[in-house]
């Protein structure tokens, strides 16, 4: 099954909210995929098994998996791009 990680600062408030809206989205679109709330430091230990990695915080880093923009998840701006992105990386 794909894996989505959101990451944020401390892995608790914003990327839990974050991840639940992610993981509502996704059941809505019939797309199956397990999606976990990560802290920002044990992100390269979960970049390497997953599919796509939803950003809270500014990345510094490219990873080898497609990177999208959890603040549009969070605040709704953009969210329709993003959520194309995230489906399509999903297929």
């Amino acid at each position: 099954m794909k894996k989505v990680i959101v990451a944020c600062g401390s892995g608790v408030a914003t990327s839990q909210t974050v991840a639940s809206k992610v993981e509502r989205i996704l059941k809505e679109k019939g797309v199956r995929a397990t999606v976990e709330a990560v802290d920002i430091k044990s992100l390269d230990q979960h970049v390497r098994t997953s599919d796509v990695y939803v950003a809270i915080t500014k990345v510094n880093k490219e990873y080898d998996i497609p990177t999208l923009n959890g603040i549009a998840f969070l605040t709704g701006m953009g969210m329709e791009e993003e959520t194309e992105k995230l489906i399509n990386a999903l297929k």
